[in-house]
């Protein structure tokens, strides 16, 4: 599959950029360089699916790699803003110093617009998830539903999520800042509860362990994504991570817009996926009238039951 190869092996020049077709693409839009993949017929009939990939700062390679062949419609692969193969923040008209959800969902607008698509399914992974969600908030008569997939959209929580677990882990009492904090900030300012709690939980665990510890249901799962980020020779985010939170983003909760998306949304969780399952999956049942599937899997379902997780997704684009 030609979308598997790193981006050097696609010579741009060589795509028929007028036709739209099947290719890696690498354009200036909204001030950025973006780049996407394009598998399937875009004018199949099939609304396309654009897959918007988590992290914050990762990659679009690996969804792909080891579940792309089982999709049957259009794809569109984005590397988000500052990720993977998109040019870096630094080159961007915006800047690197801070990145906003509104700049994310502009991206995907223009993605959307230079492909001519009428109409998307937004599918977003993770911190994708608010992505896809607030896309559809502001763009209903261009999404047909949204599937969100292990999502984020409440982060003090998942910061309390993150810190006690690093507790557990550690084996020492959870102590929650939130209360101090909140004391000692002044009227009239927003007490920064999630970073807080997520600067604390990072104190007593590193992040990397403290997510496998969270997100993987088994070793062999979690190695098998490791190999596929080796071979995509891809590395990096924590530009995107650090212009996020600089923006704010461990204190974002989304609860308070859900009620304003319009279009279906589904949900698939991972029961052994402890960032996202049951308080975030939650939120969205009880406020999105999400439908919700859940499976006996970890953060990326697609590692551990692949064919429960197709079947989900095919449910979900067809009811």
């Amino acid at each position: 599959m030609t979308g598997d190869l790193p981006q050097d092996d696609f010579p741009l020049d060589e795509l028929d950029t007028d036709g739209l077709d099947e290719g890696a693409y690498t354009e200036r839009l909204n001030g950025a360089d973006l780049y996407f993949e394009v598998s399937g017929d875009l004018e199949s009939g099939e609304t396309p699916l654009v897959f918007l990939h988590g992290g914050p700062g990762y990659n679009s390679y690996s969804f792909r790699e080891l579940f792309g062949e089982s999709l049957e419609r259009p794809v569109v692969y984005l590397d988000g803003r500052g990720s993977g193969r998109s040019g870096p923040l630094e080159d961007t008209e915006q800047g690197h110093e801070t990145l906003d959800l509104d700049t994310l969902v502009a991206d995907l607008e223009a993605v959307r617009d230079y492909l001519e698509l009428d109409r998307i399914v937004p599918l977003g992974h993770g911190f994708g998830a608010l992505v896809a969600l607030e896309y559809a908030r502001r763009h209903p008569a261009q999404t047909e539903r949204v599937i969100v997939v292990g999502p984020w959209i409440h982060f003090p929580v998942l910061a309390l999520t993150l810190l006690s677990e690093a507790s557990a882990l550690r084996g020492v009492e959870l102590e929650d800042p939130a209360g101090a904090i909140r004391t000692s900030t002044p009227e009239g300012q927003h007490p920064q509860v999630g970073g807080a709690r997520v600067e604390a939980a990072f104190t007593l665990l590193n992040a990397r362990d403290l997510l496998n510890a969270l997100e993987f249901v088994d070793a062999p799962s979690r190695m098998r994504l490791e190999f596929v980020d080796v071979e995509s020779q891809l590395v990096g985010g924590g530009e995107v991570q650090e212009a996020l939170v600089n923006q704010g983003m461990w204190e974002f909760e989304y609860l308070p817009f859900l009620a304003e998306v319009r279009r279906p949304v589904y949900v698939i969780a991972g029961v052994q996926d402890r960032t996202t399952y049951p308080e975030q999956v939650q939120y969205l049942a009880d406020l999105a009238d999400a439908d919700v599937t859940v499976l006996d899997t970890g953060h990326y379902p697609w590692l551990d039951d692949e064919d429960g997780f197709a079947e989900a997704l095919e449910d979900a684009l067809r009811r």
